[in-house]
């Protein structure tokens, strides 16, 4: 059973996770990945939910303040051993709860082109493809999801 500890930036899991997600996209992201990274910085962030499996950390992801309404969905990461068992679900599941509960409105989020999983893993849970914004907005390998809460 998948049990989902609320934390903040500076658990030592989430960290570890946040590293193995790192090294998988500096893979994905190829030449791009300096530019990334640079958006990604975890130090911080008041917001963090850590899945685990018999005590075995599966699955991390993360909020941050966006606007007044809106918090942004980052640093959402399952290891590739543990994926298609609905985790990452479960951890946007209670990333979307914990924004409700802090009254915001919607949930916006970025991911890229070369991550297929992730793309379909929003769709499935409800989010819309907007115009990219902020840092993304001319990226071309950017895809940027929101999905309204209330």
């Amino acid at each position: 059973m998948i049990v989902i500890k609320r934390t903040d930036s500076t658990d030592a899991t989430f960290q570890k996770l946040v590293k193995a997600l790192d090294q998988e996209l500096a893979i994905r992201d190829g030449d791009e990945h300096v530019f990334y990274a640079q958006l990604n910085k975890t130090d911080h962030i008041k917001h963090v939910v850590v899945a685990y499996d018999q005590d075995v950390a599966v699955g991390c992801g993360a909020i941050r303040l966006y606007t007044a309404d809106t918090m942004e969905v980052k640093r959402m990461f399952v290891p590739l051993d543990k994926r298609g068992q609905g985790i990452a679900s479960s951890v946007l599941g209670e990333l979307e709860k914990w924004c409700r509960e802090l009254g915001f409105a919607k949930c916006i989020l970025e991911t890229g082109k070369n991550q297929p999983e992730a793309l379909r893993l929003y769709e499935k849970n409800g989010y819309n493809i907007i115009p990219n914004y902020g840092a993304y907005e001319h990226v071309a390998n950017s895809v940027c999801f929101e999905k309204v809460l209330r």
